[in-house]
């Protein structure tokens, strides 16, 4: 069984950065696809930034030029590097990796992390 273990949520002001981190217990190369996705209170799960086994990245519009997902291939570890934070990005911030295919995914998750923005 995959495990996901996020750290380094926390209470910031508008303006602030935060750094993000997700370990795996398997290798990160057995999967497709890891991330981050966010969900704030009364609203859907939503996509943040992804990250392919071949490196490639993808961003949410909200976060682009604010948001650098990366990785350590060495430590199973991800990262979302969180920079200009608003207000409106606070919400419980989520790992998720993927194995199988994008038609036919399994997906796995971790604990979450909150992340609060005040103004």
């Amino acid at each position: 069984q995959v495990q996901l273990v996020e750290s380094g949520g926390g209470l910031v002001q508008a303006g602030e950065s935060l750094r993000l981190s997700c370990t795996s217990s398997g290798n990160i190369f057995s999967f497709w696809t890891m991330g981050w996705f966010r969900q704030a209170p009364g609203k859907q799960r939503e996509l943040v930034a992804t990250i392919t086994s071949g490196g490639s990245t993808g961003y949410a519009s909200s976060v682009q030029g604010r948001f650098a997902i990366s990785r350590d291939t060495a430590k199973n570890t991800i990262y979302v590097q969180m920079n200009s934070l608003k207000p409106e990005d606070t919400a419980v911030y989520y790992c998720n990796a993927a194995r199988g295919t994008p038609a036919r995914r399994t997906d796995y998750w971790g604990q979450g992390t909150q992340v609060t923005v005040s103004s």
